[in-house]
């Protein structure tokens, strides 16, 4: 949810396939035989989801499949029909992760047709608690936002729950392959690398078309904002270390024109991949000097101490749902000093308290 060094915000951002601004409605010309499809986010500040179609020689591929509601499955097949296309065409989808705007189309049309359906296999954890939510006594991340001492925040979290919504299994079917370390698709004329990239969530994955000089960076690199970090079910130790890390492997892939789920298609991947990384080198020594200076914190303390979003909001003029996630990504990035042995964590009444590590006192 912060801001980088991209210099177009999100909300103003023209594609160079359509020369519109980003989330319009086609079927956009990205490469011979891809188009990109914006789908709509209602209630998300995204705004749209870009999924991508593939021509092969055994019909289609589909880089993420959408959001599960109607306005988005009509304007997918809309969409499709412009050029040629329809949803029995699809032979697979290559999903990036678990998260709904993703997912859940992919798994609905993929179920009603007969296609594949690939995901990570470490999104599993999250499919078993999406379909077994009427166990849950409370939201996962409600935990979380009281180890980063957040307690006001989870309590609203918890209050805002509605025990009668829960997660409608026709949108959270398992997929049909798991895939598992690094593996490559073949579909016909092209090759795509599914490399793991956990970080953003733990099963993510991106789709290397070297060939072509494409990358299909789902969450992993958006071109205007940073994916969320920490804000996962069920959660992981080292969420922000495991992001940087991925970084650093699809560093090490050719330069490639960035193929994003959200926002224009960007030139290339080295030169965003380098201003994230700085990025977030930069949000961890802020936070470093946040421990320095106070002497003892929990991460809403320290987000506190941060500016928020491209606007450089105060932690106090978020919303309940994104202060939230600001104290758990800022937990992530405290978390990512203690392994670094930049920070010590102290934990109290079921609260982390951090400190400043021995030799890195108070100012």
């Amino acid at each position: 949810m912060t801001s980088s060094n991209a210099s177009v915000p999100t909300g103003v951002a023209i594609s160079p396939d359509s020369g519109e601004h980003w989330a319009a409605e086609g079927a956009w010309k990205v490469a011979d035989g891809i188009h990109r499809i914006p789908l709509p986010l209602p209630m998300d500040g995204l705004k749209a989801v870009n999924v991508y179609v593939v021509e092969g020689d055994d019909g289609l591929t589909m880089i993420d499949g959408g959001w599960a509601i109607p306005v988005a499955r009509d304007l997918f097949e809309r969409s499709l029909k412009s050029v040629g296309y329809a949803v029995g065409d699809i032979r697979r989808f290559l999903v990036t992760h678990v998260h709904r705007d993703h997912y859940t189309l992919a798994a609905v049309l993929g179920h009603e047709n007969g296609a594949d359906v690939a995901l990570g296999r470490e999104e599993e954890s999250a499919l078993d608690l999406l379909n077994n939510a009427e166990q849950l006594t409370e939201s996962p991340f409600i935990p979380v936002l009281r180890t980063a001492g957040a307690l006001e925040v989870a309590e609203m979290w918890r209050e805002g729950r509605d025990d009668e919504d829960l997660p409608d299994p026709a949108m959270w079917r398992y997929p049909t392959q798991w895939l598992e370390g690094d593996t490559r698709f073949d579909i016909g004329s092209r090759l795509l690398d599914a490399v793991h990239t956990p970080g953003h969530t733990p099963g993510h994955y991106v789709y290397a078309d070297s060939a072509a000089g494409l990358l299909f960076a789902g969450d992993h690199v958006l071109p205007t904002i940073t994916p969320s970090i920490g804000f996962t079910m069920p959660a992981v130790e080292q969420p922000l270390g495991d992001f940087l890390s991925s970084l650093a492997r699809v560093r090490s892939l050719p330069d490639l024109r960035i193929l994003p789920a959200h926002g224009p298609v960007a030139p290339s991947s080295y030169t965003r991949v380098d201003e994230l990384l700085t990025h977030h080198e930069t949000r961890l020594d802020l936070c470093r000097q946040s421990v320095r200076s106070r002497g003892e914190v929990t991460s809403e303390m320290v987000a506190g101490d941060l500016g928020w979003t491209r606007h450089e909001r105060a932690y106090a003029d978020l919303d309940p749902f994104n202060q939230g996630m600001a104290a758990m990504e800022t937990k992530a990035h405290l978390d990512l000093l203690v392994a670094r042995g930049q920070a010590t964590v102290d934990v109290r009444d079921g609260v982390w308290w951090y400190q400043p590590a021995a030799g890195d006192g108070t100012q």
